[in-house]
């Protein structure tokens, strides 16, 4: 297997083409683009470009460049004069430098300007004048220390002429000293737009400094996409406000797009009386002379959000002597550094995984089951940048953190509403807490074999026929997968509010496996659940929408007699819930490891319950004692607490990359002549059928962050646009074989799920521009490979290949519903719910079950007998329970099982067949 390299060659072709269509992008947006809202990529295309086409220049003197050549340049440089305003170190004065330069000729010195600024990209370049005190610097007068300090940049906002600008900048830069943990350069900008601007296209802003006299709008060239999100997100023109209501309503406004970042005020007058009413949003205020003070607040506010206590108190214990008399032989590399044969584990894995595996609770190690120092500290600032009221760390996966929350909130014979398409872990749970279960249906994809989401309507009927039936008073929680593992979002906010407006203390659980990310981007993070809660709470605590509730709850109950109007009239309204009676009591839990920095199993429960204390403390400790080992993985829960780190400082750059690299294998496989005839990207069009959608866009994010925004505020479910989807249904390779045989075995290509006639390439935040290159090019090979395939086949061979082409494409069994629990596990005729935990354990009983090949099961349901399944049946993929313990087997199940050419299926044996459950005797047999 190799990898393609291209160096920086002559002519276009030198270059990548993700990086060649990025720069096209930019050059050929037109005459006056302004700027676009998403630039991480294209400005450093844009500096990338310079580089390649100046030396160029350099080495000849323009003798073969074209008036052509020198318009693509200029167009650059306009495009970075107006974009370096919003960066620090390089802004657009430094710009205009280089411009002079291209024109009178001054090729090696513009070359050498835009050199720096490369170097200054990758965090190794500083346009500093003037070195703090104790900071060494090599004979080109250029730092050697802070390279190894973490550098970030910190916003001001305030309407300054250049001199002062620059006269501020200098007095910060002198307040400096060697001792400085971290350095920081200022990004100056005169309006309330441009800060906007500002903290959305500069993710390496970790502090924002607002002083009066910023003016409202931007003086610079927007992109439309970029003014369309930004009125959306700013409401009210900030040119109507006055000067305190602009200040407040920009720091909401900078809060609402990065909630990590630390924001101060520079106040002039009565700065005593602000201080008082302005706490809950600024860190601290200040007055302008207060430069040291504000120096060193920046700087703290960076070292709290920086601080990883157990992963320092690892670090700490490792470094210490110790004699080693606990449990645990590999502690300190002891029963590896001496042994004769398994030495080549220490060489594998290092000293310092072995010296910081203990099984003591010394050295500030503190006690996973009882914290009290630096897990309790390190799970305290989790819960801070989550979002959340509570935050634990979970060392078994998210299948464990499943199971605390199930545990912790469930009593045997409480309803639990869940989506029958969710990970196994909470069908397991809900047969452990000896719930009943009523299954909710999610819209199939049959095209495609697996399922979206479960409609709210769908949720409301459910409510209501509980009500109808007067048990609604027995449904504790509903559960349910946000986001699936194929993409689709739900509306959370929609699914809470009006679950509330039916039941007010129904406890909400959104499995977040695979959106941890999402609370790191303003527009995924509307639709997490901890946010969906924050908002909810100021809502009710509020009342702001009383009195619209107060109305509909007159159309909607008698007032006089109390009566219901008909289910009808409930499932067409968007309900609103009764902010008196409505409790927020809602759980997320995330695998970290799947979609941030963690090593695998460490996951996080979220809590955001107003009735924790009251109702839930108790019982969330012994679920969380249940199921956590008292020997937590302690590299695991030090990787939680590092991941932590990372995404309270370039989480919103890392997820903000990470989709714009899914869009950008999208938009090549839908343009490359080739990779679309035997590939096609699946898109929102696909996956959310109509009904559930307001807007039409069919890749939102394709069409700019304002189309993005505006798809995620409207639509019932939207698609995660940093999974890509991938129908290969032309190639008449299934999708397990995909997989397998062509992307793992022959390219070394990993992806986690297919379906029969898809495969899903997830990018993350460590997916690199490289690695998105290697996929397109490994799948250019494959088309070329099944191109050569075609012109090959003879007209028998071209009928086989149809034939499989249309197997795969056309014959996919549909997705079969729930059928039902058999009336012997079930506890009312009118509802659906049933006990798994009474079928699981029916078959303990000696002679209970049976196996049956499909075929003898198959032929025994169609001649009517009632046949049940004895445990849980689970293929891989689709990688839902087809079956579980109590439910009624169909002819649908079995087609669908018959048809599946999954190489993995959980709860079947290949040898026996299925496990059913033998008929109970009849009352007085033996």
């Amino acid at each position: 297997m190799r990898r393609a390299f291209y160096p920086l060659g002559k002519k276009w072709k030198g270059l990548s083409s993700v990086t060649m269509r990025a720069t096209s992008e930019l050059n050929h947006r037109g005459a006056d683009p302004g700027i676009p809202a998403s630039v991480w990529r294209l400005r450093s295309d844009a500096w990338e470009y310079l580089r390649y086409a100046v030396k160029l220049l350099t080495l000849d003197q323009g003798a073969s460049w074209t008036d052509t050549n020198r318009a693509e340049i200029h167009r650059s440089l306009r495009t970075l004069e107006a974009v370096e305003l919003y960066w620090a170190g390089f802004g657009q004065r430094y710009v205009s430098g280089i411009r002079d330069l291209i024109d009178g000729g001054e090729y090696p010195g513009a070359l050498e300007l835009i050199e720096r600024v490369m170097l200054g990209m990758r965090g190794a370049g500083s346009l500093d004048e003037e070195r703090p005190t104790g900071e060494s610097a090599d004979e080109d007068g250029e730092p050697t220390v802070p390279e190894r300090r973490p550098r970030f940049e910190v916003l001001i906002v305030d309407e300054m002429a250049p001199t002062d600008r620059d006269a501020l900048k200098a007095e910060m830069l002198r307040m400096r000293q060697g001792a400085d943990e971290f350095v920081y350069e200022l990004v100056i900008v005169p309006s309330f737009e441009d800060a906007l601007v500002a903290v959305i296209t500069n993710p390496n802003i970790q502090a924002c400094v607002l002083r009066p006299g910023f003016t409202a709008n931007s003086k610079q060239k927007l992109g439309r996409d970029l003014r369309g999100y930004l009125d959306r997100i700013i409401g009210e023109r900030p040119d109507a406000l006055h000067a305190l209501q602009r200040v407040l309503r920009l720091a909401e406004a900078l809060g609402e797009l990065r909630p990590e970042l630390d924001l101060f005020l520079v106040a002039g007058v009565h700065i005593e009386d602000l201080a008082g009413t302005l706490n809950r949003r600024f860190r601290r205020v200040f007055r302008r002379e207060d430069r040291m003070e504000l120096h060193l607040s920046l700087l703290r506010g960076v070292r709290e959000r920086y601080a990883t206590p157990f992963f320092s108190a690892l670090q700490e214990y490792a470094r210490m002597p110790a004699g080693v008399f606990h449990a645990l032989p590999i502690s300190r590399g002891g029963s590896v550094s001496g042994s004769k044969w398994i030495g080549d584990m220490g060489d594998f894995y290092g000293k310092n995984l072995l010296l910081a595996e203990t099984s003591a609770t010394s050295g500030g190690l503190d006690s996973l089951l009882s914290p009290v120092g630096s897990i309790k500290d390190a799970q305290t600032r989790a819960t801070r940048a989550f979002g959340a009221k509570k935050t634990v760390f979970v060392t078994g996966g998210t299948s464990t953190a499943n199971k605390i929350v199930h545990q912790s909130i469930v009593a045997p014979g409480d309803v639990v509403l869940v989506d029958r398409n969710c990970h196994k872990s909470h069908h397991h749970a809900l047969m452990l807490a000896g719930a009943r279960v009523a299954y909710l249906e999610a819209y199939p994809l049959n095209e495609y074999s697996f399922y979206g989401a479960v409609p709210v309507r769908s949720i409301k009927q459910t409510l209501l026929d509980y009500r109808a039936a007067g048990r609604l008073d027995e449904v504790k929680m509903i559960a349910l997968t946000n986001c699936t593992f194929d993409g689709i979002v739900y509306d959370v906010e929609r699914v809470m509010s009006e679950c509330l407006a039916i039941k007010p203390d129904l406890v909400f659980l959104w499995d977040e496996a695979w959106f941890a990310f999402a609370a790191f981007h303003p527009v995924f993070r509307r639709r997490t659940g901890m946010a969906t809660a924050a908002r909810l709470e100021a809502q009710f605590r509020s009342g702001e929408r009383a009195e619209e509730f107060r109305a509909q709850r007159a159309e909607l109950v008698d007032p006089d007699t109390g009566a219901f109007a008909p289910d009808e009239a409930w499932l067409d309204a968007r309900l609103i819930p009764d902010p008196e009676t409505s409790r927020v009591r809602v759980y997320a839990t995330q695998s970290t490891h799947k979609t941030l920095t963690s090593l695998r199993q460490g996951s996080m429960i979220h809590v955001y319950d107003q009735d924790f204390q009251r109702l839930n403390r108790e019982a969330f400790d012994e679920a969380y004692m249940t199921h956590t080992s008292t020997s937590p993985n302690y590299q695991i829960l030090a990787s939680l607490d590092i991941g932590r780190r990372q995404v309270e400082f370039e989480g919103y750059e890392l997820v903000q990359r990470q989709m714009d690299l899914a869009t950008s294998i999208a938009q090549t496989v839908a343009r490359h002549p080739l990779l679309k005839k035997y590939f096609r990207v699946l898109t929102t069009r696909d996956l959310v059928p109509e009904a559930y959608r307001e807007t039409d866009r069919p890749m939102p994010l394709r069409d700019g962050l304002a189309s993005f925004d505006e798809a995620w505020a409207r639509d019932e479910f939207v698609v995660d646009p940093s999974r890509v989807t991938v129908d290969i249904s032309l190639t008449g390779v299934d999708g397990d074989t995909f997989k397998h045989d062509y992307l793992m075995d022959r390219h070394g290509i990993q992806v986690n799920k297919t379906s029969r006639n898809t495969v899903l390439f997830m990018t993350n935040i460590g997916t690199s521009r490289g690695s998105v290159a290697y996929l397109i090019e490994v799948l250019v090979k494959l088309a070329e490979a099944f191109e050569d395939e075609e012109e090959e086949l003879g007209p028998f061979e071209q009928r086989t290949r149809k034939s499989r082409k249309d197997s795969v494409a056309v014959h996919n069994p549909p997705l079969p519903d729930f059928s039902a629990f058999a009336d012997r596990f079930r506890a009312h005729p009118d509802t659906p719910d049933g006990t798994i935990r009474d079928a699981y354990f029916a078959t303990y009983r000696a002679g209970s079950t049976e196996y049956l090949h499909l075929e003898p099961l198959l032929a025994r349901v169609l001649a009517g007998e009632e046949l049940v399944s004895a445990g849980f049946v689970t293929p891989y993929p689709p990688g839902f329970p087809v079956l579980v313990p109590g439910q009624v087997i169909t002819t649908e199940i079995l087609a669908f099982m018959g048809a599946l050419d999954t190489r993995e299926i959980h709860g079947y044996d290949p040898e026996a067949g299925f496990r059913v459950l033998v008929a109970p005797p009849e009352p007085g047999e033996g």
